[in-house]
């Protein structure tokens, strides 16, 4: 906690800045943000001291309907606060708002000393998993891309159009158009700053192929703080949008007539010597642990890809030729396989996972693929061949266990199977994640196909 001479001075700042109130945000299981605004007083008592935070995010879905099932919380225990705690190094400024930000993380029951952790928490589920790594003496170095459609929409009209017939903020196929980042200078570059802005700094933003899709790399930073970086991004680039008139999806496929949106995760682990993917003595540089990690995720990401892939619709991307992986395969520099070894010297070895998409939780996405690789490098695993050409004439040849589930009902029943799973997130995590994926596999079964995009739309 915050010592309270630093404190007296932090709420000097901000009263010579004129702030009255600060902003803070938890991610639910969804990757959805669920936050609120809070005076100065009750931010400094939460600087000291954990809040509450009404336990409901934890038994409602993406549309606030309550599960009809699950032991962590529902009538049966009254909804009552969790706790929660604020990120005191979290902080930055939302300057169209006047107002500083903190992101908070949920803890468990304080036993009198320290919170202890949360079991449900997305946050604390990769946190657990970095730790664990770190007792290893490794750092993981992570950063996420993510593509997202564009519309000249707003959250009423594409309701009364019933998401239907949209308008996108430019027609036609512009993949890495200069044309079109032109025509489009001021949002590019408008989204560029507002990004550095709350420190959530793009690295790279172009267009991609499709109506008004766009395509954004973060800058890469330890994994945390990259799962942190990248959840607020998906919240404030709407946010900015919102500001122009505009409106932005992170649905993994808003529309049967284009590519899927992908979130792409990149990583690599270092030590107190560096990049230990690396070794220059090793064909294409890739070294024994990055040789294991790569192994881990072609043999523990089929059980875990529900982490990935969270929602009825992650499956409508997940098919072939359409720049998505169907099965848990890798190559060097291959962007037809799920794992995608880039050989890029000291300073750059790095694996890419590309089976998650866009509508992704980032904290669950960074603790399933790190988690996959721990084991990996564990068990000493051995990948196969890395595939040469294009992976998915190879599909139909692979052993069952290796290719992905075609519905989220079945991924989340894999994943509720997984002693992988329980090892790496807990048995409560496990239980709770799966019985939110089969509730939503079940909502979608029960309405008609509208329902993707009216649930999917806007909030992820």
């Amino acid at each position: 906690m915050t010592d309270v001479r630093d404190l007296e001075k932090i709420l000097a700042d901000y009263r010579a800045q004129g702030v009255s109130k600060v902003k803070l945000g938890l991610t639910d299981i969804d990757g959805v943000i669920r936050g609120k605004y809070v005076g100065l007083a009750k931010f400094a008592s939460l600087m000291t001291k954990a809040g509450g935070f009404c336990d409901c995010v934890f038994g409602w879905d993406v549309d606030d309907q309550l599960y009809d099932a699950g032991t962590y919380t529902g009538w049966h225990t009254g909804f009552p606060d969790a706790a929660y705690r604020l990120v005191t190094a979290s902080e930055r400024f939302l300057p169209e708002e006047n107002c500083p930000y903190f992101i908070g993380e949920f803890v468990g029951p304080d036993d009198g000393s320290e919170p202890t952790a949360h079991p449900l928490c997305p946050r604390t589920r990769l946190r657990e998993v970095l730790e664990r790594l770190t007792a290893y003496g490794w750092q993981a170095r992570a950063g996420f891309e993510y593509e997202f459609f564009v519309f000249d929409e707003t959250p009423h009209s594409v309701r009364d159009k019933g998401y239907r017939e949209l308008t996108p903020l430019t027609p036609g196929n512009f993949g890495y158009s200069v044309l079109r980042n032109s025509q489009e200078a001021e949002l590019f570059a408008g989204l560029m700053d507002y990004a550095a802005a709350v420190d959530c700094e793009l690295e790279g933003l172009h267009c991609e192929t499709g109506p008004g899709v766009w395509e954004g790399a973060l800058s890469a930073a330890p994994a945390l703080e990259a799962a942190d970086r990248a959840a607020l991004f998906k919240t404030f680039s709407k946010v900015f949008f919102a500001h122009h008139g505009l409106l932005a999806t992170f649905m993994a496929k808003w529309s049967m007539d284009y590519p899927g949106q992908s979130g792409h995760f990149h990583f690599s682990l270092e030590d107190e010597h560096g990049n230990v993917f690396f070794n220059g003595d090793a064909n294409q540089g890739i070294s024994n642990l990055q040789r294991h990690a790569i192994a881990g995720l072609a043999r523990y990401l089929p059980e875990l890809i529900v982490m990935l892939a969270p929602t009825v619709n992650s499956y409508t991307r997940l098919v072939k030729g359409a720049w998505a992986p169907t099965a848990a395969t890798w190559g060097v520099e291959n962007r037809t396989t799920a794992i995608r070894a880039i050989p890029a010297g000291a300073s750059g070895q790095r694996i890419e996972c590309r089976a998650g998409g866009a509508d992704g939780n980032p904290y669950l996405v960074a603790a399933a693929v790190l988690g996959a690789a721990l084991r990996g490098i564990e068990e000493q695993l051995e990948p196969g061949p890395a595939v040469d050409g294009n992976a998915y004439d190879l599909q139909d040849g692979l052993p069952a266990e290796q290719q992905f589930p075609g519905n989220l009902r079945d991924a989340a029943q894999r994943f509720a199977q997984s002693t992988v799973a329980q090892d790496l997130f807990g048995a409560a995590f496990v239980e709770h994640f799966t019985m939110s994926r089969l509730w939503e596999a079940r909502e979608y079964e029960r309405h008609v196909n509208s329902w993707q995009l009216e649930r999917y739309f806007e909030i992820i």
